[in-house]
C-alpha cells in the first residue's frame, strides 16, 4: 500500500489503517454483597444517554473480567445498554471466601447488584447469565421486578450438573465437610453446604414461573454443558422465548467472533423487550419536512442531536471534554467525512475512467484552525488584520492501493482537488437563514 498527501508529498513504509471501534473503559464500582464482604463491579455506559440498564453475571469460579463478558459487555454498550458486571463473593477482587458462598448466595449477590444499580441508576430489565451464571439469572429474575428479558449462554438446566465436576471429592466433602478440588487449573473449598446447595435448586421451575421474556443461547458442541441443557431450559419455559446456538463455540466463548455474534444476537433481541429510558426525543420523520438534511435535539445532553439524511439517521455530538457524550461525530467531523467521502468517489470515478490499477483509496482527513499568515493555503490578501484572523485547514491524505506508476499517483493527486467538496470549502458560499 502506498501513502501519499494530497500536497504530492510522498510518505514512505505506509502502515495499513483498519477502523476499530472504541470502547469507554469501565468504571470500577464497589458494593455490599449478599454475604455482607464488598462485590468489585465495572459499570460500562455507553456514548449517550442508556437506553436500558443490564446485569451480567459470570461462569462459576470465573470473573468479571472474563473475556467473554467483556465482549457482551461492548456489544451492549454499543447498542446504547448501560451494563453491570460483578465478581461474586470471594472470587476476582470482590471480598469474602469462595468456600463460605454457594448458589443461593450467587443469587442473592445478584439482587444486591439491581438494589445497586436502581439506587444509583436504573434496575435492570435485561440479565444475561453465562454457564452458572445463566441459571443465577433465571433464579434471580423472580426477585428483580424491573427485569423483562433473561438471556443465558452455556447455562445448565439444573444445578445439581455441577456436582459432576468434583465428584471425585464428594465422599471427603461428606466426611468432612468440606474439600479442596480442582476447577480449571485452580484450588478451590467445596463445602457439603455448597453440594447440598446446588442439588437443592429446580433452575427449569424458576423458568416455568418467568415473567420475561427468555433467550436460550447455547453451542451444540459445549463439552462443559451439554446442549440438552439448553433444550430444557427452552422447553420449561413460556412464550416469549427464543433459542440461537452458537454453531462451534466453546463453553467460554473464547473466539471473539463467537462473543461478538452473542452480543449482537442480546441487543437485537432484547430491543423488543426494553423500555427505552434515555428520555432521547424521536427523530423526526424526513416524510413531514422535505429537507435534503433534517437535524433535531434529542433533548438529552447539551449537544446531542438526530441526524436525517434520507433513509439514513444517525447522531451528532461533541467531545467528553467540552460536554458532550461523545456519541457521534462532531459538526466539523462531518464536514470532514464529507471532503474525505468526495475525494474517494471523485478518485474513483477517475481511475475507473480511465481504467487506472487502482485497487482501494482511503482517506485521512483532520481539521483545525491556524493563523492566515502562516498558512500556505493563504494568499497575500491576508496581510495585516486579516492576517491576524484564524483559518480552517483541512490536512488530507490520501492512501492509494494498487499497481500504480509516478505518473498515474500524481495525477490522481491533482483529481483529488478537483472533488466537488473541495471546491466548496475553497469557494465562498451563500448560507440563507429564516425562520421556520
Amino acid at each position: 500500500m502506498r501513502k501519499y498527501r494530497s500536497s504530492g508529498d510522498r510518505i514512505t513504509d505506509a502502515e495499513h489503517w483498519y477502523g476499530q471501534p472504541v470502547v469507554a473503559p469501565a468504571r470500577r464500582i464497589r458494593f455490599p454483597g449478599s454475604l455482607g464482604g464488598e462485590l468489585a463491579a465495572r459499570l460500562d455506559l455507553p456514548a449517550g444517554p442508556p437506553r436500558a440498564f443490564a446485569l451480567l453475571a459470570h461462569c462459576f469460579t470465573c470473573t468479571a473480567d472474563l473475556s467473554a463478558l467483556r465482549r457482551l459487555a461492548s456489544g451492549l454498550t454499543e447498542r446504547g445498554i448501560a451494563v453491570v458486571r460483578f465478581d461474586f463473593t470471594g472470587l476476582g477482587s470482590s471480598e469474602g471466601e469462595f468456600g463460605n458462598t454457594d448458589f443461593t448466595s450467587n443469587v442473592g449477590d445478584l439482587v444486591a447488584a439491581a438494589d445497586w444499580m436502581r439506587e444509583h441508576h436504573a434496575a435492570p430489565q435485561l440479565l444475561v447469565g453465562h454457564s452458572l451464571g445463566g441459571a443465577a439469572v433465571v433464579v434471580a429474575a423472580e426477585q428483580i421486578p424491573e427485569v423483562r428479558a433473561v438471556a443465558t449462554l452455556g447455562a445448565p438446566s439444573d444445578t445439581e450438573h455441577l456436582v459432576g465436576w468434583f465428584a471425585e471429592s464428594l465422599d471427603e466433602i461428606e466426611r468432612a465437610g468440606s474439600a479442596e478440588v480442582d476447577l480449571v487449573g485452580r484450588r478451590f473449598t467445596i463445602s457439603a453446604g455448597f453440594v447440598d446447595d446446588l442439588r437443592r435448586h429446580r433452575v427449569t421451575e424458576c423458568a416455568e414461573r418467568l415473567d420475561a421474556a427468555l433467550l436460550v443461547m447455547h453451542s451444540p458442541v459445549d463439552e462443559s454443558v451439554s446442549v440438552d441443557h439448553a433444550a430444557r431450559l427452552y422447553a420449561a419455559a413460556r412464550h416469549p422465548k427464543s433459542f440461537v446456538g452458537l454453531d462451534g463455540a466453546d463453553h467460554l466463548l473464547t473466539d471473539a467472533v463467537d462473543a461478538a455474534f452473542a452480543a449482537s444476537m442480546i441487543s437485537s433481541w432484547a430491543e423488543r423487550y426494553l423500555v427505552d429510558q434515555s428520555g432521547v426525543a424521536e427523530a423526526p420523520s424526513p416524510g413531514t419536512r422535505p429537507a435534503q438534511v433534517l437535524v433535531a435535539e434529542t433533548t438529552q445532553g447539551a449537544f446531542l442531536n438526530h441526524v436525517v439524511v434520507g433513509r439514513h439517521r444517525f447522531l451528532a455530538d461533541e467531545p467528553t471534554d467540552i460536554g458532550g457524550f461523545d456519541a457521534g461525530p462532531s459538526p466539523y467531523d462531518l464536514v470532514a467525512a464529507g471532503l474525505g467521502a468526495c475525494t474517494s468517489m471523485t478518485l474513483r470515478m477517475y481511475a475507473d475512467r480511465k481504467e487506472l490499477p487502482l485497487d482501494r483509496v482511503l482517506v485521512e482527513v483532520t481539521h483545525d484552525r491556524v493563523h492566515a499568515q502562516d498558512s500556505a493555503e493563504a494568499g497575500s490578501d491576508t496581510a495585516g488584520a486579516a492576517g491576524r484572523a484564524k483559518i480552517d485547514r483541512f490536512t488530507r491524505v490520501v492512501h492509494l492501493e494498487g499497481d500504480l506508476d509516478d505518473a498515474a499517483v500524481e495525477r490522481l493527486l491533482q483529481i483529488a482537488d478537483r472533488c466537488p467538496v473541495h471546491r466548496t470549502l475553497e469557494a465562498s458560499s451563500i448560507i440563507e437563514t429564516r425562520l421556520a
